[in-house]
């Protein structure tokens, strides 16, 4: 099969990107709005870029020309947290995807327990194994419809001690979910160990 990127509209380039780019990790972002609500959302077009000082970026992209409640509440705040999902939290996770309207709390509605963050105003997600407290550095509008590449500076890390070892994560007790492509999701059935790279032994 040979595709022209240049015959494709923008639904059928996102469909063959989410089943081409895969597994994806999920950033699941709380916020809040100038008048206090706390909106959470998963989003799976992320991933760190940066590591002194550590940064993230999220790209958010906009419902029917508009901002989404996330990117609006960053816009407003410069603040937003990063919360990782572990297996246990899949469904609460995926029920926060659904579109609801700016004057609904999802955390509110479907009772997830948070916690008060150190350094920023949006609350983390008391269950999430790992929480990001993050600050806006700039956002990047990309493409026709304006998608915002968030990319965000980490102020602060809360990771669980259960997963966390000599500065390190242990992937394995994290249980990671990422994204597919639709409504499917994946996680982690087996991990592949190799030994040290060695190109450098093989040349002749």
């Amino acid at each position: 099969m040979e595709i022209a990127a240049s015959s494709l509209d923008a639904a059928q380039a996102y469909r063959l990107l989410v089943g081409i780019v895969v597994p994806r990790p999920i950033a699941w972002i709380t916020t809040v709005s100038p008048s206090g609500l706390v909106n959470a959302a998963p989003f799976s077009c992320y991933t760190f870029v940066c590591n002194d000082p550590p940064m993230l970026a999220v790209n958010i992209g906009r419902r029917d020309g508009n901002l989404k409640d996330t990117a609006r509440n960053i816009e407003s705040t410069g603040e937003f947290v990063v919360n990782v999902v572990s297996e246990d939290l899949v469904e609460a996770m995926h029920d926060t995807s659904d579109e609801c309207g700016p004057d609904v709390s999802e955390v509110d509605v479907l009772g997830l327990p948070v916690a008060q963050s150190v350094t920023v105003r949006p609350p983390r997600l008391a269950h999430s194994p790992v929480n990001l407290e993050c600050r806006v550095d700039r956002v990047l509008e990309l493409g026709r419809f304006r998608n915002g590449l968030v990319i965000g500076r980490v102020d602060h890390f809360h990771i669980d001690s259960a997963i966390y070892e000599d500065g390190k994560i242990d992937s394995e007790k994290l249980r990671p979910i990422a994204r597919l492509a639709g409504r499917k999701y994946a996680r982690l059935a087996s991990v592949v160990t190799l030994p040290p790279a060695a190109v450098s032994t093989r040349r002749r």
